[in-house]
């Protein structure tokens, strides 16, 4: 019994390192890497400071892709970070910081996109 769990084992780790390692290889062959999730970027203008709640922006953009805190208040970030090594980057980047009524006090966009 123990021999089979053995050879198991030994098969699943060569599996996983064959996926880890053809994964790896594939990312390097494209030249390309993606981190973070898609939003809605051209919504962006509907925040509006000192009246948009943490509930409309869940509407707008869905889940946060990140959380965090900044001076003790509350942020969410929404980011895709698109790297290419044969072409340009395409990025975007939402950091919204709220009060403590979970109200949008400011927020930073960055992009480049077109």
């Amino acid at each position: 019994m123990k021999k089979l769990f053995l050879k198991r084992s030994a098969r699943a780790a060569k599996l996983s390192s064959f996926l880890l390692i053809s994964g790896l290889a594939a990312t390097q062959l494209t030249g390309c890497f993606t981190v973070g999730q898609e939003f809605a970027g051209s919504r962006v203008p509907e925040i509006k400071i000192g009246q948009t709640t943490r509930q409309e922006i869940t509407d707008i953009f869905g889940r946060p892709w990140r959380t965090g805190m900044e001076d003790g208040k509350t942020t969410w970030t929404y980011g895709i970070y698109k790297y290419s090594l044969f072409g340009a980057d395409d990025t975007q980047d939402l950091l919204i910081r709220f009060d403590p009524q979970g109200v949008v006090r400011s927020y930073t966009f960055s992009s480049t996109r077109k």
